[in-house]
């Protein structure tokens, strides 16, 4: 169990959410309703955010005015860095919080099912950890035999150039679909790599998935001219996938493996994964 207050005592009828992801698991579990207040980056699903008072930035939350709106629990986050300044503040606030902090896909998938206890539905949280496990194996089963592992690179923003590195669910992701992190090799969650690691790590598919931004521009990417002799760029095997389904680590992560799916099953063929 992550860690939370001593005195944390369910059930809880008002929540406040601290990220998008924690936003998802809630509404997952059809527990939207609940919802009191949420971050200002929380924006799906619609409908159940909608006229929700909001609380700031996850990395700037509003501790105050989280207090004022009383609610009878927090679900906090360590899933980007910086999100420590805000659990600090929660320790001092008197509030009841839970601190979800996933690294792997296994994390992710008992994140769903910490809140599903905390909140009293558990049958509901493994039914949809079944649903997401099932959903990936046939997804792993649809995709060709490759010779190796293509080495994929995620990149979460353009300049610098910032990896999904070894300590990430991304790692995992690709690991269930065949594929490889082309940064494994380095430690931590994310990166800031420079060219040169770029040009000896050789990714065979590099996916565009910026944090924060509205609109991506794979664009960027044929743009770096010391990227130009990459066979990934050679051949355009650069792809985007937005950060709701790579860079939160909830139910929404279906989507980013669908997603990765599909551009892994656009190789096949392609040298040198025949």
């Amino acid at each position: 169990m992550p860690p939370m207050t001593a005195s944390f005592k369910p059930p809880f009828q008002r929540i406040a959410s601290l990220t998008c992801s924690n936003t998802e698991i809630l509404a997952a579990l059809d527990l939207g309703h609940l919802l009191c207040a949420a971050d200002d980056h929380s924006d799906f699903p619609g409908e159940v955010l909608k006229d929700l008072p909001r609380l700031g930035p996850d990395l700037q939350i509003d501790v105050r005015r989280l207090q004022d709106l009383q609610p009878d629990l927090v679900l906090a986050s360590l899933s980007v860095p910086g999100m420590e300044k805000v659990v600090q503040e929660l320790e001092t606030s008197g509030l009841n919080f839970v601190v979800l902090d996933p690294t792997s896909w296994t994390g992710v998938l008992e994140s769903i099912r910490t809140v599903g206890q905390v909140m009293r539905c558990q049958e509901r949280a493994e039914t949809l950890i079944a649903a997401m496990q099932q959903e990936v194996e046939a997804l792993k089963a649809s995709l060709p035999v490759f010779s190796h592992p293509p080495r994929v690179l995620i990149e979460w923003w353009p300049r610098p150039v910032i990896v999904a590195t070894r300590d990430s669910w991304i790692t995992d992701m690709l690991h269930l679909l065949g594929a490889e992190n082309a940064f494994v090799h380095l430690e931590k969650r994310s990166s800031p790599v420079t060219d040169q690691q770029v040009l000896e790590a050789q990714p065979d598919l590099i996916v565009c998935s910026w944090c924060g931004v509205r609109k991506i521009r794979p664009d960027v990417v044929f743009k770096r001219e010391k990227w130009a002799s990459l066979a990934a760029v050679q051949e355009h095997r650069v792809v985007v996938i937005p950060e709701s389904g790579l860079g939160r680590p909830g139910p929404r992560l279906m989507e980013g493996f669908r997603a990765l799916a599909a551009a892994l099953k656009g190789l096949n063929g392609s040298s040198p994964f025949q």
